[in-house]
């Protein structure tokens, strides 16, 4: 991992300016679905029609859901409201994946993108990740960026879409098997808490931190 200071500056400036052309090209394929979802979501001004993915219950499922708090900016509903990046950081159990977000300088860009699907590991992901080496990639921007737009999908997937092979936003694939609400992603990440919602993205949280290949 051991690169320039210059050298991960200019690569991770390109990573960035890649993702916002990448997002900015994606955002017109989306599905409005918006008479699924509950009265008060659809009647709320900062939450699109094309927020709501085709298939979507918005009900999120998953044993972690029942520790999101019930009212609140890091309830449901609450991060409902907000972009994908700054209803994360009201979310406890993410407090690592906003923080690496802030070292990569990804939260604008994820914030102004529109209709993506983000794998959101937990802190019990991160920290399933030796501290030396955790350590390590939280230092080095352009292995971090690698590694957090892996964790992102063009347009939002519902629970109906989310089983298969997609690409990523760092340009490798990741696989999803399971159904209904039992979701393992590449093998080996399981979905704690899926189809959450927030005002540009629905959200999957996982319990292990997906790495892309070499």
């Amino acid at each position: 991992m051991a690169v320039t200071s210059k050298a991960t500056a200019l690569v991770a400036a390109a990573a960035a300016g890649l993702l916002a052309v990448t997002l900015s090209a994606c955002s017109s394929g989306s599905t409005s679905n918006a008479a699924a979802a509950p009265a008060a979501a659809a009647s709320s001004a900062s939450m699109s029609d094309s927020a709501m993915p085709s298939g979507s219950s918005m009900t999120p499922f998953g044993s972690a859901c029942a520790s999101v708090p019930s009212t609140g900016p890091g309830s449901f509903s609450g991060m409902a409201q907000d972009p994908v990046a700054t209803a994360a950081s009201h979310n406890p159990a993410l407090s690592t994946l906003v923080t690496a977000v802030g070292k990569a300088g990804l939260g604008d860009t994820l914030n102004s993108a529109k209709d993506i699907t983000v794998f959101a590991p937990t802190n019990a992901a991160f920290a399933k990740i030796p501290s030396a080496t955790l350590n390590s990639v939280l230092a080095n921007k352009a292995e971090l960026t690698k590694i957090l737009t892996y964790h992102v999908v063009p347009g939002q997937l519902s629970p109906s879409q989310f089983a298969g092979t997609h690409k990523t936003l760092e340009g490798s694939t990741l696989t999803v098997t399971g159904s209904g609400e039992q979701f393992t992603v590449n093998g080996t990440s399981m979905v704690v808490c899926g189809d959450v919602h927030t005002a540009n993205a629905t959200v999957y949280i996982v319990d292990t931190v997906l790495m892309p290949k070499s």
